[in-house]
């Protein structure tokens, strides 16, 4: 079998192919949504592979995370006035709520939170952190695109709880690593 071509120049002008063939510029939104869930998978795999052994846990429902993420892109890559989406790429309650769960456990374990939380203490940690504001990033544009092509609202509850999700998590790591979470100075000079 013939090892396919990684290049195909087809987008040497600033173009690109939505799932079912058509063709929009780089810098419409429907590819600068699908691109920020890209870099928000990116960066969760690299989370996964910061997280020491007390933080181990945490990886399969990481991994999950990054397989709706491929669903969610492909979906959002989708021509949906043109092409039928495929039954995989919808999100389903039981995945909002197996992320309020994985928010509840790890709350759980956590002091109260008194202060915001600047981000930093265990290298992944930070990252979770990283992992949060590209989460909210693609959100924003996930509403953008909402206005122009309607998205399934249970789209926009998943990635709502991801950030929060990311955020306990972030919390959780530096609690189980022995870090200091590093409180905002509000009197900062």
């Amino acid at each position: 079998m013939k090892k396919s071509t990684l290049y195909t120049g087809t987008g040497d002008q600033g173009t690109t192919s939505l799932v079912g063939g058509k063709r929009v510029p780089k810098q419409d939104l429907r590819i600068e949504t699908y691109g920020t869930i890209d870099e928000l998978n990116a960066h969760l795999g690299l989370l996964s592979a910061l997280l020491s052994p007390k933080a181990a846990s945490a990886a399969p429902l990481l991994l999950d995370i990054q397989h709706r993420l491929f669903s969610i892109g492909s979906y959002l890559a989708t021509d949906t006035e043109g092409t039928a989406l495929q039954a995989t790429t919808p999100v389903h309650p039981e995945e909002v709520k197996r992320l309020e769960e994985g928010i509840d456990r790890l709350d759980a374990a956590l002091p109260p939170l008194c202060n915001f939380v600047l981000p930093g203490g265990a290298t992944a940690s930070a990252q979770a952190h990283v992992c949060r504001t590209v989460c909210r990033r693609a959100e924003r544009h996930i509403c953008k695109l909402h206005t122009h092509h309607p998205v399934d609202p249970l789209l926009l509850q998943y990635i709502n709880r991801l950030s929060d999700y990311l955020f306990v998590l972030s919390r959780w790591v530096n609690f189980v690593e022995g870090r200091d979470e590093i409180y905002w100075d509000k009197g900062c000079k």
